[in-house]
């Protein structure tokens, strides 16, 4: 028997599983390696600084998130673990004059609270060149010297090592909750029955389909995002800084030679993952514009994830309403990868009846009929 089953090993799972299992816990991780999770498909942009949304309660885990990573890292290096995905490169805003003050002076008003932000400093057009050869068109850009990038997919790949090696059993199965005159026992996969003391439920989008059989719903939706990834073929990359530009276009250089463009935000009612041809275009006219000589790349791969959403924006962690073993996060949205493995710590906390370093009830979730 378990102490912990963990239902989805995204980003949030596996900071959940590693953090539960280096404090000594009996845990097993479950995934069906669903296509379209957000982990796997987003670019992996850490930089909450510049932004000009005003949740408090979001930048203070986009904060945290941010700065977890100088603690995280090292920490998994120290296992072995060197193939994370993550590399501080700095980040790149280009935007309107305007604009570009108004970050500037909300990046220099947030430094004191967030020192990982490091450098703040203009650039001028022959500096952006420098840092990031492509780029030809801008009118004025700020630099974050502290900025990073992580790779999804070796992120959570690593996790789970970690979590392995710390005791955790990863199975890969469908599994369902089973409950036992109203509360959860245990959970079923395609042909064997586990059982645990509690069950926390990471499972993005996909959430609402796991708490069918306690009749619960909460606030979620789906939104589809759509990548690029370019073949550069000869460029040299693996340390230009990461580029956030004008109507929510980014630039990535995840390795060499590899360039992802993003994103759409494309609101769903299914988990709809067909590629679009409206989607591409939306992310090559917003890039070509500043990097003409795209148009002599390759496309290397299309990535479609379906982020989980919530009403406010807001992701969500708590114990799930009227059952006291089952526990949940959700609702990162474009930040998964910038909140996922802080907040799983501050979930492991929770399932130990600990208490976080947040105030979680801050972030509970909203329930809403089975009907909506």
């Amino acid at each position: 028997m378990y102490t912990h089953i963990i239902i989805g090993a995204g980003i949030l799972g596996a900071s959940t599983a590693y953090h539960l299992s280096k404090a000594g816990e009996r845990v097993l991780l479950v995934d069906r390696k669903e296509p379209g999770r957000a982990s796997h498909a987003a670019a992996g942009i850490i930089c909450p600084w510049m932004t000009q949304r005003r949740n408090k309660a979001w930048y203070q885990l986009a904060n945290n998130g941010a700065h977890f990573y100088k603690t995280l890292i090292p920490e998994l290096e120290a296992l072995g673990e060197i193939s994370t995905g993550y590399q501080q490169v700095g980040t790149i805003a280009l935007h309107e004059t305007s604009k570009i003050e108004k970050m500037e002076t909300i990046a220099q008003n947030r430094f004191p609270e967030a020192p990982a932000i490091e450098r703040i400093e203009r650039l001028d057009q022959d500096r952006v060149k420098t840092l990031f050869p492509l780029v030809e068109q801008i009118e004025d850009a700020l630099f974050v010297s502290g900025g990073a990038r992580v790779d999804g997919r070796a992120l959570c790949a690593a996790l789970i090592r970690g979590a392995v090696e710390h005791g955790a059993t990863v199975l890969e199965g469908d599994a369902s909750l089973v409950v036992d005159k109203g509360v959860v026992t245990g959970i079923t996969t395609e042909n064997e029955q586990y059982l645990a003391e509690q069950f926390i439920l990471t499972a993005g989008v996909w959430l609402n389909d796991l708490l069918r059989p306690l009749e619960l719903k909460i606030d979620l939706h789906p939104e589809k995002g759509q990548i690029l990834q370019l073949d550069l073929t000869d460029s040299t990359s693996t340390t230009w800084p990461v580029v956030m530009g004008q109507r929510g276009l980014y630039l990535v250089s995840i390795h060499e030679g590899k360039l992802i463009v993003g994103s759409t935000h494309e609101k769903q009612t299914d988990y709809d993952l067909k590629p679009t041809v409206k989607g591409m275009h939306a992310l090559l006219n917003r890039a070509l514009p500043v990097l003409p000589r795209l148009e002599e790349t390759t496309i290397d791969e299309l990535r479609i994830g379906l982020r989980p959403y919530t009403k406010n924006s807001l992701p969500v962690i708590g114990p799930l309403q009227n059952h006291p073993n089952v526990f949940l996060a959700n609702g990162l949205g474009a930040s998964g990868l910038t909140i996922g493995p802080y907040l799983g710590s501050q979930l492991a906390k929770l399932a130990r009846h600990q208490t976080p370093d947040i105030e979680w009830t801050t972030y509970e979730p909203t329930y809403v009929s089975l009907d909506s």
